[in-house]
Protein backbone atom coordinates (compact mmCIF):
# COMPACT_ATOMS: atom_id res chain seq x y z
CA UNK A 1 0.00 0.00 0.00
CA UNK A 2 1.40 3.25 -0.87
CA UNK A 3 1.23 6.35 1.21
CA UNK A 4 -0.08 9.59 0.19
CA UNK A 5 3.01 12.94 1.02
CA UNK A 6 1.14 16.43 -0.84
CA UNK A 7 -1.06 14.65 -2.69
CA UNK A 8 0.99 12.20 -4.71
CA UNK A 9 1.29 8.43 -3.96
CA UNK A 10 5.01 7.21 -2.74
CA UNK A 11 5.97 3.99 -2.20
CA UNK A 12 6.66 3.15 2.26
CA UNK A 13 10.44 3.91 2.49
CA UNK A 14 10.15 7.26 0.27
CA UNK A 15 7.43 8.22 2.96
CA UNK A 16 9.35 7.25 5.95
CA UNK A 17 12.25 9.79 5.13
CA UNK A 18 9.90 12.32 3.80
CA UNK A 19 8.17 12.07 7.32
CA UNK A 20 11.90 12.24 9.12
CA UNK A 21 12.77 15.36 6.98
CA UNK A 22 9.58 17.01 8.02
CA UNK A 23 10.54 18.32 11.71
CA UNK A 24 13.81 19.79 10.14
CA UNK A 25 13.93 23.70 10.83
CA UNK A 26 14.53 26.20 7.51
CA UNK A 27 14.67 29.95 7.37
CA UNK A 28 11.87 31.65 5.41
CA UNK A 29 13.04 35.04 4.14
CA UNK A 30 11.26 37.51 2.41
CA UNK A 31 12.86 40.39 0.67
CA UNK A 32 10.92 43.59 0.11
CA UNK A 33 13.15 44.88 -2.55
CA UNK A 34 16.81 46.27 -2.79
CA UNK A 35 19.48 48.97 -3.79
CA UNK A 36 22.65 49.84 -3.84
CA UNK A 37 24.74 52.67 -2.33
CA UNK A 38 27.90 53.75 -2.31
CA UNK A 39 29.76 54.00 1.24
CA UNK A 40 29.56 57.51 1.15
CA UNK A 41 25.46 56.73 1.07
CA UNK A 42 25.85 54.47 3.46
CA UNK A 43 27.78 56.63 6.01
CA UNK A 44 25.65 59.09 5.41
CA UNK A 45 22.67 57.52 6.95
CA UNK A 46 20.48 58.51 10.28
CA UNK A 47 17.77 57.70 12.06
CA UNK A 48 15.19 59.38 9.97
CA UNK A 49 16.52 58.25 6.68
CA UNK A 50 14.66 56.90 4.04
CA UNK A 51 16.38 53.96 1.91
CA UNK A 52 14.05 54.13 -1.54
CA UNK A 53 14.36 50.08 -3.07
CA UNK A 54 13.55 48.91 -6.43
CA UNK A 55 10.26 47.21 -5.62
CA UNK A 56 7.09 48.96 -6.50
CA UNK A 57 4.51 49.11 -3.27
CA UNK A 58 1.77 46.89 -4.91
CA UNK A 59 4.48 44.01 -6.24
CA UNK A 60 4.88 40.86 -4.45
CA UNK A 61 7.45 40.04 -2.25
CA UNK A 62 10.02 37.03 -2.85
CA UNK A 63 9.73 34.52 -0.30
CA UNK A 64 12.98 32.29 -0.02
CA UNK A 65 13.51 29.10 1.73
CA UNK A 66 17.45 28.90 2.88
CA UNK A 67 18.10 30.92 -0.04
CA UNK A 68 16.32 29.51 -2.77
CA UNK A 69 13.36 31.32 -4.24
CA UNK A 70 9.79 29.36 -3.47
CA UNK A 71 7.33 32.26 -4.03
CA UNK A 72 6.18 35.25 -3.87
CA UNK A 73 3.28 36.77 -1.57
CA UNK A 74 1.84 39.80 -0.21
CA UNK A 75 2.00 41.61 3.63
CA UNK A 76 -0.77 40.96 6.02
CA UNK A 77 -1.00 41.41 9.52
CA UNK A 78 -1.41 38.78 11.78
CA UNK A 79 -2.68 39.73 15.54
CA UNK A 80 0.20 42.62 16.03
CA UNK A 81 2.76 40.40 13.76
CA UNK A 82 3.37 40.82 9.91
CA UNK A 83 2.67 37.50 7.81
CA UNK A 84 3.23 36.87 4.54
CA UNK A 85 0.28 35.19 2.22
CA UNK A 86 1.90 33.35 -0.62
CA UNK A 87 0.02 34.18 -3.59
CA UNK A 88 2.48 32.20 -6.41
CA UNK A 89 4.45 29.26 -5.86
CA UNK A 90 7.55 28.63 -8.45
CA UNK A 91 7.97 25.33 -9.79
CA UNK A 92 11.05 23.58 -8.84
CA UNK A 93 12.68 24.02 -12.30
CA UNK A 94 12.57 27.70 -12.21
CA UNK A 95 14.03 27.81 -8.90
CA UNK A 96 16.90 30.11 -8.26
CA UNK A 97 19.74 30.62 -5.36
CA UNK A 98 20.69 33.93 -3.79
Amino acid sequence: MNDMTGGFPVEPSVAANFRLLQDVDVKLTVEIGSTQLSLRELLALGEASVIELDRHANELLDVFVNGTLIGRGEVVTVGDKFGVRMTELVSPDKRASR
